[in-house]
């Protein structure tokens, strides 16, 4: 069982998603100082000085009641769509590398080693068939 464990931890996957967590981790804290230290700060200037994280609403009386902090909503939804734009960022940027790399490849192969297309078949069956009949 030991040894199934250690073959389990060994796989590429798990080891790509444990690094894929820690990174992930550490992006998270780098995101969430752009929102509260450069993003927010920016949007409360055209909000004439609102701070989003203590906008809500007191449900019940007393300083130890419950409250319904939108605001804090609206902090985790912006972090969100930033998270979001940024992931859509790395992934094209990733792409185009990918595709980059790919097209010397495609370009390296010799036309007669590609064969004939789809149509290019079906012409040479048509002529066939015409020439026995």
């Amino acid at each position: 069982m030991i040894q199934e464990f250690r073959d389990f931890i060994a796989k590429g996957n798990v080891m790509d998603m444990a690094v894929g967590i820690i990174i992930g981790a550490a992006f998270t804290a780098i995101v969430t100082s752009l929102v509260n230290d450069l993003i927010t700060p920016i949007i409360s200037l055209f909000t004439g000085g609102l701070d989003f994280s203590g906008m809500g609403y007191r449900l019940t009386e007393g300083e130890e009641g419950a409250i319904f902090a939108y605001g804090n909503f609206i902090m985790a939804l912006i972090n969100f769509l930033i998270i979001a734009w940024v992931v859509f960022l790395l992934v094209k940027m990733v792409n185009r590398i990918k595709d980059a790399a790919s097209k010397p490849e495609e370009e390296a192969a010799p036309e007669e080693l590609k064969g004939p297309t789809q149509e290019e078949l079906l012409i040479e069956i048509r002529d066939a068939l015409k020439a026995q009949s």
